[in-house]
Order: C-alpha cells, then structure tokens, then sequence
C-alpha cells in the first residue's frame, strides 16, 4: 500500500528547481500524495499548477493548514533539487514542525538532514525518520563493473537530454507506461532521487555514487532487473547532458550501460546549459546526435521540452526537427508517447533475431 505523504515547496512550485515535486505529482507507485505545501499557490490543485490537469491534490499555505485538512500523514517530501543540493533556510522551520508533529522527512538534497544535530534531536524525540535519500552506499555494498551487461538479450534505451531539467525521467516513466497499455514489459532503470520515491525497484542514485563505481552500480541494476522481470526492453533514465560543463554526463549509459540506442530530450528554446546563461552554449541536436552516434549508439527518437512554448510553436519545432533529422519527434505534453511503440516493438523484434 502506498504510504500517505505531503510535499514541501514553500513558494517554488512553479520553479524548474520543483522537479522532484513535479515527479510525485505526475504520479508516485511509493507514495500517495495528499497535498503540497507552497504559500503562493494554495487554495488550488496542484496538478492544475503544474500542467493544467486535475489530480486531487490540495495546496495548502502551512503545515498546520494541510494537516487540519487532509489529517494525519506519515512523510513530508522535500520536493525542490537546488544548485548544489542545499537546504534553503525558510524550510527548516516547516521541516522541524513535520518532525514535532511526528510526520517523518524524506529528504532528495545534498545536503543531509541527519548529520543536523537539532532535527535528530527533534527525530529522536518524537520518534520519527530522516530519510536521506542521497547518502551514499557504503563501501561493502556497491559494485563493479564486470562486463556481466553483455548477457543482457534485451535491447537497452538511455534516455538522455541535451542539458539538466528537460523530462528525462518523466519521458521515462510515460514510455514505461506507454508501453504496459500496449501488452510490451518495459522496465526502468532509475538514476535520481525522484526516481526511486516515485518507487523504482531497479537503479540507484547516480550522483552520490563514487565516480570508480558509478558504472559497476549502472550493469548491476540493468542485469539485476533483466535477470528479475526478463524485460523486453529496459529504460535508462539518464542524467544531466554530454557537456553540459557543471555535470557532464551521459557516456556511462552508453558504454557501461551498453545502450545501444538512445532517446533525446530537447528543450527548443534553450539556448544555454542550466546556471551558465551567456558562457556555453548548447549545440545543434544534429551534432548531439552525430556525438552519441560515435559511442555506438543509435537516437530513435527526438522527444521536446514544450514547456515555454505555444502549442502552435511545439508543432513547428516538431516539423522543423522531423524534416532535418528524419526521425520521429514526440511532443508529450501534447500527443503523449505512443508514436514510439512500433519503433519499441521493432527494436525487440531485431534484438530476438
């Protein structure tokens, strides 16, 4: 059963850094989402705030408001990832008064709550959790690398972006489901927090991961989930972009992970990569594509970002990118993913053959 929780936002739902918060709210199999926390946009429901859909889950201006509402729960979610994975001091005090009112913390940051000798303090005293979600394994539980990826029959999919924040586990998650409407068993590998409180059983948190086993934990869990469901094809969710400079990332999908086709997530009107407007720009999607091509990986499919556009801008950038690549191009804010199920299907008729 799923666990009844609240997310914390104070004041940033509408922020590209509620990315976590956003994740939960589109849809969580660990959590059920009984409201959010986030004074600006209280009195409305947040899946309409985030993208103009009904979903049942009250905003509320403080704890004590959503508590009087909706009762007793057992998590608050932190539900913002910033620069850095720093606690933003305005939270402590709603974070401290979850702990006093006996509702445990599950905490996605950096920044970890239980080396803060006060909120263990408070978790001790009113006998709850702090769910750090971040910390990393130790030493005796992480893996190698040991090339046991290429027993693996099933065609493996990254899905990779161009920069930060664009969709990649949401485009994840809705081929997931895409995928299990049409009879196809599709399963994903999660890489971030959000992933695993959406209730991935198969990944791990790639940037709290030591960097000597950051591929060995990738061929784990693919193996791993492989061996377990006997997926037909099986989702990487992958993490910020190729070169993007602050966190590069990408190769080890390719090459650790052995992916050997590749979906892109582009934002059309991002000009820079995140936190360096003005100092490097991102590059064409062609020369991305020509990039993962050389690492032996096939992109089947464009998927765009169309959160700051019209809908008459997303059909135009879906056009223009449709005729200069000639691969399919997915809006799925607009039109959902379903045009990427034959090409999944084909995909695992090749890899049987």
């Amino acid at each position: 059963m799923k666990t009844d929780a609240i997310i914390l936002t104070n004041g940033r739902l509408q922020d590209i850094a509620a990315k976590t918060a956003h994740g939960l709210i589109r849809g969580t199999d660990r959590f059920q989402i009984r409201g959010v926390i986030d004074p600006p946009t209280c009195g409305r429901d947040a899946g309409e705030v985030l993208d103009g859909k009904f979903r049942d889950i009250p905003i509320f201006d403080s704890l004590e408001k959503a508590l009087d509402t909706i009762g007793q729960v057992k998590y608050c979610i932190i539900g913002i990832a910033t620069k850095g994975g720093i606690l933003p001091e305005e939270m402590k005090p709603t974070i401290m008064g979850c702990l006093e009112k006996g509702i445990s913390i599950v905490n996605g940051l950096h920044e970890f709550l239980s080396a803060k000798p006060e909120m263990v303090q408070l978790s001790e005293q009113y006998g709850t959790e702090l769910l750090d979600i971040r910390k990393p394994k130790s030493r005796s539980e992480l893996h190698f690398w040991s090339g046991e990826i290429y027993s693996v029959k099933s065609p493996i999919v990254a899905v990779l972006g161009m920069d930060c924040a664009l969709g990649k586990r949401t485009t994840t998650r809705m081929i997931i489901e895409a995928c299990a409407a049409h009879q196809l068993n599709a399963q994903m590998i999660y890489t971030g927090q959000t992933g695993w409180m959406q209730g991935g059983k198969y990944g791990f948190i790639f940037d709290s991961t030591l960097n000597d086993f950051i591929p060995g934990e990738l061929e784990h869990a693919i193996v791993t989930c492989w061996k377990e469901t006997q997926a037909e094809v099986i989702l990487l969710e992958g993490q910020s972009g190729l070169r993007n400079p602050s966190g590069p990332c990408g190769g080890e999908f390719l090459v650790s992970g052995n992916a050997r086709y590749t979906i892109l997530v582009h934002d059309p009107k991002r000009e820079y990569y995140s936190h360096h407007i003005n100092i490097n720009k991102i590059p064409d999607v062609s020369d991305e594509i020509d990039l993962i091509s050389r690492y032996g990986s096939e992109v089947i499919a464009l998927v765009l970002n169309t959160a700051n556009c019209s809908e008459e801008e997303a059909h135009r950038f879906q056009k223009q990118y449709a005729d200069e690549l000639q691969i399919p191009v997915l809006l799925p804010l607009y039109e959902g993913v379903n045009e990427i199920i034959p090409i999944i299907r084909q995909l695992i008729s090749t890899d049987k053959k």
